[in-house]
Formats: structure tokens, C-alpha cells, sequence
């Protein structure tokens, strides 16, 4: 009886430790990965005082007083262009545009400025940068400072999460960028 408790203790101490594994550890967070095409740009020509190079993967749509809505449905994003004259309230839309900027200051972790100065085409303006959470990862305005006044934001159709959205918004940023560098004034 003493030997078959021994046994019986033996196999079951056996057991208990050689179906001991290690411990789980938890798979590290893994992240889709997008890619995208490369642009290729075309001219966009319109009856508007100005035209300007464009993602030909995107769609634009004339919104009212030459304001357009450009759209990357894979992306689930559009940049949104406003046209206005200056009519010599240069300060006031200056003052508008980075407003509208700066109001993003409370999500934001941080605003990059890149100024914008082209004196050859007469295309002068700032180009914003934002970081973190906002609801705008991109923004800009251009002028030639005495007869137009252009701005552009970047918005996505979903809650603000910059790790999400940072792939498409770098993407959407550098044509942001192309944009604003080909802009012309006719």
C-alpha cells in the first residue's frame, strides 16, 4: 500500500511538472501595413485665377467661389481648398488662416511652420505640420498678396489617431506640399 501511495505521488509530482510550460507572454501590438503608390502628378487646369500639380490618384470636386474638395477614397481623406480675394484685407485672412491652425493647438502635440516663398511665381505662404491627435495633420495657406488668397486642410473620415492615420498622412502631406509648390497665379 506505502509503495503504490509512493507511486501514485511520483506520477502525479511527474505530471505536474513536465506539463508546466512557460509562462504565456502576450505577442507584441503589430500594426497594418499600407502602401501606397507612388504619385504621379498632373497639371490642373480650371477657369479659376489659378491652377497648380495634383495626385492624379485623387479626385477633385469644384466646391463654390473656386473652392475644390480633393478626394483619396483608399485613404478615406480629402484636402479641402478655399479660394478668396484679397480685396485689401490681407491681415484678416492672414489672421483667419492661422487661427484655424492654431485652434488644433489642444489635440495637437506639436505645429511645425515651413514658410512658402516663391518670389519668381509670386506664391508666398506657410505650410503647417500638425502632430498628434487633431483632427487636421496638414494645413497651408498661399497668397501673392495683394489680389489672392488660397487655403488647404486635410481631414480623414474617422477619429483622430495619428499612429492610424500617419501612413496616409505623410503620404497626403507631400502632395499637399507639391501642391502648393506648383500653385500659379494666371
Amino acid at each position: 500500500m506505502f509503495k503504490r501511495i509512493i507511486l501514485i505521488t511520483t506520477i502525479l509530482l511527474t505530471l505536474t511538472v513536465v506539463s508546466c510550460k512557460d509562462d504565456v507572454l502576450p505577442k507584441p501590438a503589430s500594426f497594418l501595413r499600407l502602401d501606397y503608390p507612388e504619385a504621379t502628378y498632373a497639371q490642373f487646369e480650371n477657369n479659376c485665377p489659378f491652377s497648380f500639380e495634383m495626385n492624379e490618384a485623387a479626385i477633385i470636386k469644384a466646391e463654390k467661389n473656386c473652392g475644390f474638395a480633393i478626394t483619396y477614397p483608399k485613404m478615406k481623406a480629402t484636402i479641402y481648398l478655399t479660394y478668396k480675394p484679397v480685396n485689401g484685407d490681407i491681415e484678416k485672412l492672414l489672421k483667419d488662416a492661422q487661427k484655424l491652425t492654431y485652434e488644433h493647438v489642444i489635440k495637437a502635440d506639436d505645429i511645425l511652420e515651413q514658410p512658402y516663398l516663391n518670389p519668381h511665381k509670386k506664391v508666398y505662404g506657410m505650410f503647417y505640420q500638425v502632430d498628434g491627435n487633431a483632427a487636421t495633420n496638414s494645413q497651408f495657406y498661399v497668397t501673392d498678396s495683394t489680389k489672392h488668397f488660397i487655403t488647404g486642410s486635410v481631414y480623414f473620415y474617422a477619429k483622430p489617431n495619428f499612429d492610424s492615420v500617419m501612413p496616409a498622412a505623410s503620404y497626403i502631406k507631400n502632395d499637399m506640399q507639391r501642391l502648393m509648390e506648383t500653385l500659379k497665379w494666371k
